[in-house]
């Protein structure tokens, strides 16, 4: 008997509903709601994400047209009223709760797929800044014609896994985010210039806890060793210093490592600062080179998920669709590192085929095709109705998600 299993269906699947109906009763998250769940609420909003849709409208109404599907799901396709309602006033502390649990899931998973030698934990800081208008949220204070808020994201470089996330408003200051977080003895974190506090620094190394950071350009310093830099690598300089700035000494006083490298592709010389006397200079300048994955994840969350525009305009809805975007994140990752096949980047399957939502006018086949190949290229854009239903699975051709994580649609 074939039985009928949409890709979404698998995709929510890999979060069993008993755990969250146990999240939904620890956060009570549906206290005097009625009919519409909140295990709806999470399915609406995660068609939002993968299936890019613009609004409540298309949320909605994608929902609707493939209603007789549904059911697999277990939930009804929801009105714009009462979705919008819900995203308004349900705790988004719920889903932040969904993410960690995701996260517990997919950490066993990401053990030993680390880039380099030494044993220690690699993470990296940094923070998104989302533009928002000032007219409609009015509560997201940055500036006075504009509105923004700030995702700062902690990555964990075993896997790439997004371990700690904290929305604030676009006013709120990098350091006086990370300053609360705790890191365990003999962790590397990496962060930009932004995070350069030497109090703050000054306590990491009090709690055994390295960094690899930029150097300022005003920083004084007085040098008490030199060391030589490796024979045929673009290091320049490896100096042990103490900082000597206006209470720099007092903040922070203990020696610290100025390695200064050359870059040839920019042609500038870049000037890191580190706590960790022991590991080799080509490898600081290689750590904060591998920085760059979390500017990778920010960019794969704002091209390919809804985090720039949202359906609605509260700051409880928004955080809702913020950390539903970082739960698709998740799920996707969690693909990944269970898939014997290889992917090229963070949202490859959601790029594998993407059917247009809009009717097109009556064009030529070849009149939206690449000019060196004639071949058409593929649509921007998911169709919603296509991502509740894709067909049944079972039979003689089964079409399961673990055998096919590189066609979701």
């Amino acid at each position: 008997m074939s039985r009928f299993s949409s890709m979404f269906s698998q995709l929510l699947n890999l979060f069993p509903r008993t755990e969250f109906q146990a999240l939904v009763k620890r956060t009570h998250a549906e206290r005097h709601a009625r009919g519409f769940t909140c295990w709806g609420q999470l399915v609406a909003m995660l068609f939002c994400q993968l299936g890019r849709a613009h609004s409540l409208r298309e949320i909605c109404g994608g929902l609707a047209s493939c209603e007789g599907k549904l059911s697999h799901l277990g939930i009804k396709a929801p009105s714009r009223s009462t979705l919008a309602y819900a995203n308004e006033h349900r705790p988004w502390q719920l889903y932040r709760a969904v993410f960690h649990e995701l996260l517990a899931r997919c950490q066993p998973l990401a053990r030993g797929r680390r880039k380099f030698r030494f044993k220690n934990k690699l993470v990296s800081l940094d923070s998104s800044v989302i533009d928002l208008c000032a007219t409609l949220f009015d509560w997201a204070k940055f500036r006075r014609t504009k509105g923004a808020v700030t995702l700062h994201l902690l990555l964990d470089h075993d896997g790439y896994l997004p371990s700690v996330a904290v929305i604030t408003d676009g006013k709120r200051h990098d350091v006086r985010v990370a300053r609360p977080l705790r890191f365990d003895p003999g962790t590397i974190l990496v962060m930009d210039r932004g995070y350069v506090d030497y109090a703050w620094l000054g306590h990491l190394t009090a709690g055994e806890v390295f960094f690899v950071t930029r150097l300022k350009d005003n920083a004084l310093y007085d040098v008490v060793e030199r060391r030589p830099p490796p024979e045929r690598s673009q290091v320049r300089r490896d100096e042990v210093i103490c900082l000597t700035g206006v209470d720099a000494a007092t903040k922070c006083p203990h020696r610290l490592r100025r390695v200064e490298v050359y870059d040839p592709e920019q042609e500038i010389t870049l000037v890191f600062l580190t706590n960790h006397l022991a590991l080799g200079a080509t490898t600081i300048a290689a750590i904060y080179k591998d920085r760059w994955q979390i500017e990778l994840f920010f960019k794969a969350l704002k091209q390919n998920l809804k985090i720039k525009t949202f359906v609605g305009t509260s700051a409880n809805a928004l955080k809702v669709q913020v950390w539903t975007a970082l739960i698709a994140m998740l799920l996707l990752r969690y693909l990944q590192l269970r898939s014997r096949f290889a992917w090229s980047g963070w949202i490859s399957p959601i790029r594998r085929h993407r059917p247009s939502t809009r009717p097109s006018r009556r064009r030529s086949p070849l009149a939206n095709s690449d000019s060196r190949s004639g071949r058409p290229d593929l649509p921007l854009r998911p169709n919603p109705s296509q991502i509740a239903g894709n067909g049944p699975v079972g039979g003689s051709t089964p079409r399961y998600l673990g055998q096919q994580c590189g066609d979701l649609y």
